[in-house]
């Protein structure tokens, strides 16, 4: 039972996995981590209480600073587990020959291995965050790279910020028609259509080259929080894993603990 943590550009997400699925994932932003009413303290403090029995905590996060605060929250609150940050030099369960490692994020790390335990290879992991990452495993070459690209929100915010009249959208991924009858559902089809289309298109473009170097067909997997957007028109199918990242943390734990 190990406390996996995934800190990310605008929300860190945590969860209890045992026997490789997280029990839960909850989320909090992640410029309240160190806050000492909302922060990820008074969440740890429950956490201990409640599962009394971790072995530890492992977590990833492609914000250098908000990792230094996670480290201080839990010296504030005596956690006396072993910590455990996965980074490019630990074992991932799959081999890497990606020229620079160290580049790598770290929750694509943990996708990488997350993947390697529920599926194994060749696999094609897209994780839906702030950036939309596509991350190649194949058989021949183990983890080799991928394609980094803006996120839903990150369009969403860039129409507002950058226009004088367009309004802010929500969250919703509801798109009745591909002809919008009002601004608002214009931008909607333009973004949720739109990002539908591009990561179909970039899919399309890594399957065309792996088969072209005849790789096997890869499983291909989708996490984050925007994952229920390709759900039915992603081609081939993709598998849904919502908690794939603390999965990938929880087997690169095990792979990395000391005998």
């Amino acid at each position: 039972m190990l406390l996996c943590i995934d800190i990310g550009n605008t929300h860190t997400h945590y969860g209890i996995v045992a026997h490789g699925q997280a029990l839960f994932q909850r989320e909090l932003p992640t410029r309240a981590i160190d806050h000492p009413a909302e922060g990820f303290g008074p969440i740890l403090g429950r956490l201990t209480a409640e599962y009394p029995f971790l072995e530890g905590a492992a977590f990833c996060s492609v914000v250098p600073a908000a990792a230094i605060l996670l480290g201080r929250v839990f010296d504030l609150q005596e956690f006396t587990r072993p910590l455990f940050e996965l980074t490019a030099d630990k074992r991932l369960g799959v081999p890497l020959s990606y020229p620079k490692p160290w580049e790598i994020g770290e929750d694509r790390l943990a996708n990488a291995a997350g993947a390697q335990a529920f599926c194994g290879t060749p696999v094609i992991v897209i994780d839906l965050g702030t950036a939309v990452t596509f991350d190649i495993v194949t058989r021949s070459r183990g983890y080799e790279g991928g394609i980094i690209a803006p996120g839903l929100d990150v369009m969403r915010r860039y129409l507002h910020e950058q226009t004088a009249l367009l309004p802010l959208l929500d969250d919703s991924l509801d798109v009745p028609s591909a002809i919008g009858q009002s601004t608002i559902e214009a931008m909607r089809i333009g973004t949720v259509i739109g990002m539908g289309g591009m990561i179909q298109a970039l899919l399309a473009a890594v399957m065309a080259e792996l088969g072209h170097r005849g790789e096997s067909l890869p499983r291909v997997l989708v996490t984050g929080g925007t994952a229920a957007l390709l759900e039915k028109t992603l081609q081939p199918p993709a598998t849904i894993v919502p908690d794939l990242t603390l999965r990938g943390l929880a087997a690169a734990w095990r792979l990395n603990a000391p005998v």
